[in-house]
């Protein structure tokens, strides 16, 4: 979305794609594309200073775990510049704390890092209850108080989701990441019938760990057994909206901007 969305408005696009969580197609459609470690920093910088990118855009996902395995270290590789990242500037290994030093090692190349959006806007969600299926008065309790408990969350850059049912507090994210949420939620309620919340933080850098939820979220919370996902109107990425919006209803489940 985001390359599309910036070769629709003209730029020559360089793709530094993460080995083991890009999609390899991306090079069909870049003007440049080269493959990279997640723990090689110095050479995601040298790709882009050798192509004269001055502006970067940080889009997709990244499974943080993959940084904690066993034998981290041979697995990963890190070079010089992503050790003394990840050792020696960082005070906690929250998100914010990680990307914001990855856009500051940007900048001291001249590279800009711009806000996630610039070129996908129109795929924020809007406001209001997008499906035909309209919530229940127990859903939308859990939703008031899902939201409180999931932007406490995101205010402690814990995570940005959490599962509620009958106001009370299912599963929340944290590391594992949305999708291994919702399989806990599922496990923890087999009845069904949970409500998923995602919000942005309260002070959210758009410039990266944008919400984002697609058709994807929704076989997972069909599988799991929700009945109700919230997101954060103007500030929740939407994949393929109007096949997500078919896929929730087909599912019965409510889907609310909020």
């Amino acid at each position: 979305m985001v390359l599309d969305g910036a070769k629709r408005a003209g730029c020559h696009v360089t793709v530094v794609g993460l080995r083991g969580f890009a999609d390899g197609s991306l090079a069909e459609r870049a003007d440049v594309f080269r493959w990279a470690g997640l723990a090689r920093l110095g050479r995601w910088i040298r790709i882009l200073k050798r192509n004269r990118i001055q502006n970067v855009i940080l889009a997709g996902a990244v499974r943080k775990t993959s940084m904690y395995g066993r034998w981290r270290m041979l697995r990963l590789l890190p070079d010089w510049t992503s050790l003394r990242l990840w050792f020696g500037r960082l005070s906690d290994k929250r998100n914010d704390t990680v990307l914001a030093a990855v856009a500051d090692e940007f900048a001291k190349h001249g590279i800009i890092m711009q806000e996630c959006i610039q070129y996908s806007a129109e795929h924020l969600a809007p406001q209001g209850v997008l499906t035909r299926i309209q919530p229940s008065e127990s859903q939308r309790k859990d939703a008031e108080f899902g939201w409180r408990i999931a932007k406490e969350l995101g205010r402690l850059d814990i995570g940005q989701s959490v599962a509620v049912k009958e106001t009370e507090v299912v599963a929340v994210e944290a590391i594992e990441g949305t999708d291994r949420m919702i399989e806990r939620a599922g496990l923890l309620v087999p009845r069904g019938g949970w409500t998923m919340v995602k919000v942005s933080k309260p002070n959210q850098d758009m410039r990266f760990d944008v919400p984002t939820v697609g058709p994807e979220t929704i076989a997972k919370l069909k599988t799991h057994g929700a009945r109700m996902l919230v997101v954060e109107a103007g500030k929740t990425v939407m994949i393929d909206r109007q096949q997500m919006i078919a896929e929730a209803e087909r599912a019965g489940i409510v889907v609310m901007g909020k």
